[in-house]
């Protein structure tokens, strides 16, 4: 058996380490998915489909956003040539919108702004699994297990494989757009009650990594606070305010609309134990953990 072989997958190490989940959710403002089903490179840019002109146009794009990101996405079997689906996010929590184009050719993407809401609206969410295996082993090997369960949970119009969403150790790795909902280590008993809670309005609590748009002391604050009071609706909780102070300790106000009241939740950072952050790390580092240290509760004005 070779070392490389005989090296445990990052998800493992990250689970019998007990790294949270909670405050983990890459800082993603605006997704830009574009079908493809040829290689998928370690970059999702690098594509030979982007080659030349496009690569450029895209990558232009993308720097005029906020925390943009590319992803390739493809379903779970190769289709017969249709056309080409595009779909843009946008998942701050004062706006989270859908949209789609259908193109016939890549090339087609250098007519389109990509920068500008492009496309029509959708009217379903998306479910993205992260199978990409060429960025680390674990997408693949938790990844392509996940899809399968989320296939029988879920629309499978609904559901699109995707390259690197951000946390390989925390996979299998499930986002649900347009909220940016971020859920880690998801197995097969776990599937049905996150896409039923979905559909609800409700966000299941067990495997909730965080939401895209908010900052990591936010997400810590957010989902601490959720699951001390059980709101589990998606609109329940909005970000009054985040301070950092001197000691690298976070301040978040969140208001939870059903009851009116303002939760303060006191955030600090701590780095645990040495490990290999990824499959293909070659030193361990500390990771960052976001934990809550006070919470408190007041009435809003």
């Amino acid at each position: 058996m070779t070392a490389a072989a005989a090296r445990p997958f990052c998800a493992e190490v990250a689970a019998d380490n007990g790294e949270p989940l909670s405050g983990t959710a890459s800082r993603i403002e605006h997704f830009l998915l574009v079908e493809y089903g040829g290689h998928w490179p370690y970059e999702p840019l690098e594509a030979a489909a982007f080659d030349g002109a496009l690569r450029k146009h895209i990558a232009a794009h993308l720097a005029v956003l906020s925390r943009a990101r590319l992803l390739l996405v493809k379903r779970g079997r190769r289709r017969p040539h249709t056309g080409i689906q595009v779909f843009y996010a946008r998942t701050t929590e004062g706006v989270a919108e859908l949209r789609r184009l259908e193109l016939e050719r890549h090339e087609d993407l250098l007519e389109v702004d990509l920068s500008t809401s492009p496309g029509e609206p959708l009217d379903h969410p998306l479910v993205l699994v992260c199978t990409h295996g060429i960025r680390d082993r674990c997408c693949a090997r938790y990844g392509q297990a996940l899809l399968k369960d989320v296939l029988r949970a879920a629309d499978p119009n609904w559901v699109w494989q995707a390259t690197h969403v951000g946390g390989d150790r925390f996979a299998g790795n499930l986002v649900i757009l347009p909220e940016g909902l971020y859920h880690g280590r998801v197995g097969e008993e776990d599937v049905a009650p996150l896409i039923t809670s979905y559909r609800a309005g409700r966000i299941e609590l067990s495997r909730y990594r965080g939401r895209s748009c908010h900052p990591f002391p936010v997400q810590a604050a957010e989902g601490h606070v959720r699951r001390a009071t059980g709101l589990t609706g998606i609109g329940d909780l909005t970000v009054l305010a985040a301070r950092r102070d001197a000691r690298d300790r976070f301040t978040v106000e969140l208001l939870a609309v059903p009851a009116g009241v303002v939760h303060e939740v006191e955030v600090a950072v701590e780095l645990g134990p040495p490990a290999l952050l990824t499959c293909e790390a070659m030193e361990p580092q500390r990771p960052r953990h976001h934990v809550v240290r006070a919470h408190r509760e007041r009435r809003a004005t």
